[in-house]
């Protein structure tokens, strides 16, 4: 049994508790639990506990990703998923956070604001345009997690940008 069979702590958090084994399409997976997991927290604590799961999800995921991988010559494996989690929480926040300053009340969250974020976060998180390839290419620990990351902020922007024309348009 190899290490990447042998799981501890920092590899269960890695594999987002075993949803980096599902297949096929394991970030897909841990990108759609992400969207339920961010929805609830956006009805439980609405955005500031949205960006509080975002920034520990970002600190936790370089921690366990670090540790899980010390020992393995290829960083990226498919099963590590907590890079999907933490880029699918940053384009959420921009939905979460865009209710949240508009004054919408904690249990509004209209449908598009969920979809929009998890479409072009894959999207983005697959297609690897500009400085996500870049960070995707350098296959350490810091380019596993921020290929996502990227991802994460593009998604935001383009969520922001399709509710704008969204309600211009409306």
């Amino acid at each position: 049994m190899d290490r990447a069979e042998r799981l501890g702590i920092e590899g269960q958090i890695a594999t987002l508790f075993g949803i980096g084994r599902l297949r096929p399409a394991p970030g897909t997976w841990a990108s759609l639990v992400t969207i339920i997991v961010g929805y609830a927290l956006h009805r439980i604590g609405h955005f500031p506990l949205v960006a509080a799961a975002t920034l520990a999800v970002l600190a936790v995921g370089f921690w366990a990703v670090g540790r899980h991988t010390a020992a393995m010559t290829d960083k990226d494996r498919p099963e590590i998923v907590i890079d999907e989690m933490a880029g699918q929480l940053i384009a959420l926040c921009a939905t979460s956070g865009g209710f949240f300053f508009a004054g919408l009340p904690k249990d509004v969250f209209p449908w598009p604001g969920l979809v929009a974020p998890f479409l072009f976060f894959r999207l983005f998180d697959i297609w690897k345009p500009w400085l996500v390839g870049r960070a995707d290419r350098r296959r350490d620990v810091a380019g596993v997690m921020l290929d996502d990351v990227w991802a994460g902020i593009f998604a935001a922007l383009a969520s922001i940008a399709a509710a704008g024309i969204s309600h211009w348009l409306m």
